[in-house]
């Protein structure tokens, strides 16, 4: 038996902040675009798994993950 079946949903807990910056992030967007608490948040996020850093021809850029809706 997989653990996806044991466990029906999964979620991750996100505070007010962070869940208002993750419903701004549309596609993938440069980091510096960011003022510096947002930029804090989303090192949160990152640290979740919520969003995902890429490093694009020397720019650090943000996208949220596709498994989270």
């Amino acid at each position: 038996m997989r653990l996806n079946e044991l466990i029906k949903s999964f979620e991750v807990h996100t505070n007010n902040e962070e869940a208002a910056l993750l419903e701004k992030l549309d596609g993938v967007q440069p980091y510096e675009m960011f003022i510096e608490r947002e930029q804090f948040v989303l090192d949160s996020l990152i640290r979740k798994s919520l969003v995902t850093k890429i490093n694009h021809r020397g720019t650090i850029m943000v996208a949220k993950n596709e498994s989270y809706s």
